[in-house]
């Protein structure tokens, strides 16, 4: 297993496809880890040099204490790119994985070839909202809330029809670090971009879900309508996380997207 420690903080990370070929760097979500991508990874990895890991507070990386701020998610990818020798990747992220990705962007546009945004907006929920997530949580842990995020990170039709990975993926949520996933709901809490969204200079992709429950269709696209020259896209049939739903479609969204943005 691949790990680096990035302000004191260790990450771990994971690296496929050829050597030399553009470089793709992945940012997962709220209470996942980097196994989100493996679907996308599978279809991208002949033509990309492709970066996943688990954000702070995820996976098997550290889960230091305190809140984390975007800053910190925006410092653990700049590190991590710098570790990687990613000199100007393409990024994308899911829900609040593109919060930071939108970060990134308005930090270091020269660092970037182009963004991906999956699910995701300059500003997603309000303080009440994630305070209250991040109580129920540290008080009374994952399965609390368990059942509910899950009909918001999957359409209906996939949790009819495949049950079974319906259950994986409720696995890894359970098993993931009750403080790790408060702390990155004050990340949501406090990040609000809509004022600075509108300063994202490089070429840009954003997904929607249209059957998305946490980051419903028309929040995306608004987020979508305040980037200069943004590219808006709904996945039909979809939840809160085409990577794992529909991989093949979202990987010739991307595909098609790089090649015109002269990334592969």
């Amino acid at each position: 297993m691949n790990v680096v420690r990035i302000q004191d903080v260790l990450l771990h990370y994971r690296l496929s496809g050829p050597a030399g070929a553009p470089a793709l760097a992945l940012v997962n979500s709220l209470g996942t880890d980097a196994r989100i991508w493996d679907g996308l990874i599978a279809e991208l990895a002949d033509d990309y040099r492709i970066l996943s890991y688990d954000k702070r507070g995820h996976g098997l990386s550290d889960a230091p204490a305190g809140d984390y701020s975007l800053d910190d998610h925006v410092n653990d990818l700049a590190g991590l790119l710098d570790h990687v020798g990613f000199e100007r990747p393409a990024l994308c992220g899911v829900s609040v994985g593109g919060l930071i990705g939108q970060g990134f962007a308005l930090r270091a546009p020269q660092r970037l070839a182009a963004l991906v945004l999956s699910n995701t907006a300059p500003k997603v929920g309000d303080a009440a909202m994630w305070n209250d997530r991040a109580h129920t949580v540290l008080n009374s842990g994952l399965a609390a809330i368990a059942d509910p995020i899950m009909e918001r990170w999957f359409s209906p039709q996939f949790r009819s029809t495949r049950p079974d990975q319906l259950a994986l993926w409720r696995n890894l949520f359970l098993r993931a670090d009750p403080k790790g996933y408060a702390a990155t709901c004050a990340t949501l809490r406090d990040a609000d971009l809509t004022a600075q969204a509108g300063a994202i200079a490089v070429p840009t992709l954003v997904i929607a879900g249209a059957e998305d429950g946490a980051t419903p269709p028309d929040l995306v696209r608004a987020g979508a309508a305040r980037i200069p020259g943004a590219r808006f896209e709904i996945l039909p049939g979809t939840g809160h996380i085409p990577s794992i739903e529909q991989p093949k479609k979202l990987a010739a969204l991307m595909r098609q997207f790089l090649k015109e943005a002269f990334h592969g």
